[in-house]
């Protein structure tokens, strides 16, 4: 069975944007991609929630689709 290897972080801002982040893992770190703005970072620990943040401080997008 394959592994997974990406996955996404998904929010929408209060004109309906939609603004993703997307999270691959690479050995130890799993880097961070925000398909709006390119921004990248590695992160090893809680990647989600740092993505999470990027999306709240640099788009004001924290509507989320799965609430």
């Amino acid at each position: 069975m394959p592994s997974i290897t990406t996955s996404k972080v998904t929010r929408w801002d209060q004109h309906g944007r939609e603004h993703v982040v997307r999270v691959t893992k690479s050995r130890m770190a799993r880097e961070l991609t925000c398909s709006t703005c390119g921004w990248r970072r590695s992160a090893q620990f809680l990647p989600w929630l740092k993505a999470q943040e990027h999306l709240t401080e640099a788009h004001q997008a924290t509507v989320d689709p799965t609430a």
